[in-house]
């Protein structure tokens, strides 16, 4: 992609794959599984054009980013992925200098996460997709989720290493990738063992929407293909360690001002409690900054690759008022 600069970026004794476009004040675009920054491409030529820096890392255990242990799931929790961005913001900002930050997905649980930790770092924050989620004492989310759905919830299968590796391995990556990216199903996500996606079946072949490519989707495999999909699954193995290590924010308010958009067949909206929490006033309790909650028809989980002219005006015009 034209002008869109790639660099290496040692943090945290990771070599950080980090994809950057434009001068100005920066805006840091966070992934989440199985996505990596080219996920965000629509979104780096547009604040490029519209005066600001946008920065999109590989995070650690993604795309071209190494150094991470990925046969170590318990180096990826929460402070390990925000402690590798402070690295980050500290290596390209000057000192005193806060960012934009856009999450999607993990990316964007792991922004709260930063915004939490570390609001001195952050000027605001828009979230795609994914509402903040206080720390709970009844357990990780994992494991509460398991409790509700069975154990063969996603999350669930995730956790046991290797094991959804080995059944993921009987596709090609080209088709992990059409049937990841392809969701459109706002129910929950189930993997009983050995059946494949439950909303995708094997037999059956998968037809692109007209906002991804085969090109994409070549581009998404080949790297998936050279680092593996364990890194980012590892973020969920991580996710009962992550919340022991948290709970001293128990109770904890994030002070970053933020925006919420998300599409009204993503199935994070339809996860347990989520539409409630979002409008009964208690995400506002959380978020005392939270200014607004958008939620586009027709919109499913991967939204800043589905609706890119949409997400691009929603983030340009809550960060230039800051």
């Amino acid at each position: 992609m034209e002008g869109i600069q790639h660099k290496f970026i040692h943090v945290n004794g990771l070599n950080m794959h980090v994809t950057k476009k434009g001068q100005g004040p920066i805006v840091l675009l966070l992934h989440g599984f199985p996505e990596l920054w080219y996920s965000w491409r629509h979104q780096i030529v547009y604040l490029a054009d519209h005066g600001y820096r946008a920065v999109a890392p590989d995070l650690r255990g993604y795309g071209q980013t190494t150094g991470a242990p990925v046969n170590d799931h318990t180096k990826f929790t929460v402070p390990h992925v925000v402690g590798d961005l402070i690295g980050l913001l500290d290596a390209i900002t000057d000192e005193g200098e806060k960012v934009f930050v856009v999450g999607h997905d993990w990316g964007a649980y792991i922004a709260w996460h930063l915004c939490m930790f570390r609001p001195d770092r952050v000027k605001a924050f828009v979230s795609l997709g994914v509402v903040f989620f206080p720390w709970n004492p009844n357990g990780d989310m994992a494991d509460l989720l398991r409790q509700e759905y069975g154990d063969d919830h996603y999350m669930a299968r995730f956790q046991k290493p290797s094991e959804i590796e080995a059944e993921f391995a009987k596709m090609s990556y080209q088709t992990f990738m059409k049937k990841f990216l392809t969701l459109r199903d706002p129910g929950q996500l189930f993997f009983p063992k050995g059946k494949g996606f439950l909303h995708s079946p094997p037999d059956v072949p998968v037809t692109l929407p007209p906002w991804l490519s085969e090109e994409d989707i070549e581009y998404f495999a080949s790297q998936h293909k050279k680092a593996g999909i364990t890194g980012g699954i590892n973020y969920y193995r991580a996710l009962h360690l992550s919340w022991e290590l948290t709970s001293a924010w128990r109770g904890a308010k994030v002070m970053v001002p933020t925006k919420f958009v998300t599409g009204d067949m993503d199935v994070g909206y339809h996860m347990p409690g989520v539409k409630d929490y979002v409008n009964n006033g208690q995400f506002k309790k959380d978020v005392p900054l939270l200014e607004e909650v958008v939620v586009i028809e027709g919109a499913a989980h991967f939204i800043n690759q589905e609706k890119p002219d949409e997400i691009n005006k929603h983030i340009i015009d809550f960060i230039k008022k800051f």
